[in-house]
């Protein structure tokens, strides 16, 4: 079989691309195709067709956004541009179909989060002329972001986001969404957390991913705290920042690795501000982290699986997260982790036993104490790693993966959905 993936973006290390890019080994060693379509395509990413207007920040998508989530009240005008605008998407999405041959369409996320509206229009259409098989994988809803509530377009979000037509399967990264989806919409849709291939652990790092530390100016005995996440408010990266402050030990460094693109304002530098205030020893390293390795402005790029290995202890202080990617990733490369206990973690990680230090908004005294035990004391560490590595290969590996797409597939056939 042809599989199409459909998104804004199917680029870099956002989640939305890293798990397309796990569902399409998955799919592949199942013996299917996989292609493609996107605003934005790594370079030597599968084959496919880039389509410029289908990114969230093409003029044209962006300028129906604004208005459309600034107006309660939009002029008909609005709505005609939408449309309009989801005709020319829609036709170079059948030219791709036609293209590839594609017998099963999978956007990812275009069809829950209304970042481009005339996207998620376009697909909704095109399943509804087409009945080609759809698996819409969803992982971040609307109705989850206080900036799209306020709106004068609920009737293409009740049409588009998502879409509730027979041909379409519905698949989930939270079991929250899953209940919500039901409860509000009458969907039903597959469970499908986020997933690494724990089957095979990562390797020891190579003399690349080794230079690291001499490529930032750090010495071995820099212990660095890593937030290895996009810099978004939702993130609350300035409880990162109020950590180590507490913890007032010259040892450490915050490493800060996500870029600052996806969001309108001026979070970042009102964060390099906070760090400034608090006087810990920081970097923003978006410049030196990468898809692939390579080298920029004079100095080396790394993955984030190349950082890693290097880091003494992650902070994910998220306030909201579709899942948590970055956790899992966590876990995968056995290290500490000092957790908020956000919902989705609350209902599906910390359940299948998961340990790590957590607070819920406040740093107090006793998440304090309980960070710096697990600073300094090493078999502490290798204990709790160990068994959250173990936890999550049980419940958060590829053999998961691997049901829940076969389930899916299996749907299609015997109607069994």
């Amino acid at each position: 079989m042809n599989i199409g993936f459909l998104s804004t973006r199917l680029a870099g290390v956002d989640g939305v691309s890293l798990e397309t890019a796990k569902l399409r080994q998955v799919f592949e060693e199942m013996g299917h195709s996989c292609f493609y379509c996107a605003g934005e395509l790594d370079q030597d990413g599968p084959p496919g067709q880039l389509v410029p207007e289908m990114h969230f920040t093409h003029p044209t998508a962006k300028a129906l956004h604004d208005e459309a989530f600034a107006n309660p009240h939009p002029s008909p005008d609005l709505f005609k541009r939408i449309y309009a605008e989801a005709d020319k998407i829609r036709a170079d999405l059948e030219a791709f179909i036609e293209e590839h041959n594609i017998d099963l369409i999978v956007p990812q996320n275009a069809n829950a989060i209304p970042m481009n509206l005339s996207l998620g229009v376009a697909i909704t259409d095109l399943v509804r002329r087409t009945r080609i098989k759809t698996l819409c994988h969803h992982h971040d809803f609307y109705w989850e972001r206080p900036r799209f509530i306020n709106n004068g377009i609920q009737d293409i979000l009740d049409d588009a986001f998502p879409p509730a037509l027979d041909p379409i399967r519905h698949m989930v990264i939270s079991t929250p969404m899953q209940k919500r989806l039901r409860t509000w919409r009458g969907l039903r849709a597959f469970y499908l957390p986020n997933v690494f291939d724990f089957e095979n652990p990562p390797a020891p790092p190579d003399a690349y991913a080794m230079s690291f530390r001499q490529e930032l100016g750090l010495s071995a005995d820099d212990l660095i705290v890593l937030q290895p996440t996009r810099v978004i408010r939702r993130k609350v990266i300035e409880k990162a920042i109020e950590l180590v402050r507490k913890l007032n030990d010259p040892r450490l460094i915050l490493l800060i690795t996500g870029y600052e693109g996806d969001e309108p304002g001026g979070y970042g530098v009102w964060l390099r501000e906070e760090a400034e205030r608090a006087g810990i020893r920081y970097r923003f390293i978006a410049d030196y982290v990468g898809a692939e390795r390579g080298i920029s402005d004079g100095h080396r790029v790394y993955t984030l699986w190349d950082i890693y290995p290097h880091a003494h202890l992650v902070t994910y202080p998220s306030d909201y997260e579709g899942f948590g990617n970055a956790l899992i990733e966590t876990l995968y490369f056995r290290k500490p982790v000092v957790v908020h206990t956000y919902p989705v973690y609350l209902a599906d990680i910390k359940p299948c036993g998961v340990q790590a230090v957590e607070y819920h908004y406040d740093l107090t005294s006793e998440v304090i104490a309980a960070v710096r035990r697990l600073i300094d004391d090493a078999a502490l560490r290798h204990q709790m790693t160990d068994h959250n590595f173990e936890v999550a290969a049980q419940h958060f590996s590829f053999a998961v993966l691997r049901k829940v797409l076969a389930t899916a597939l299996d749907s299609f056939d015997d109607n069994t959905f």
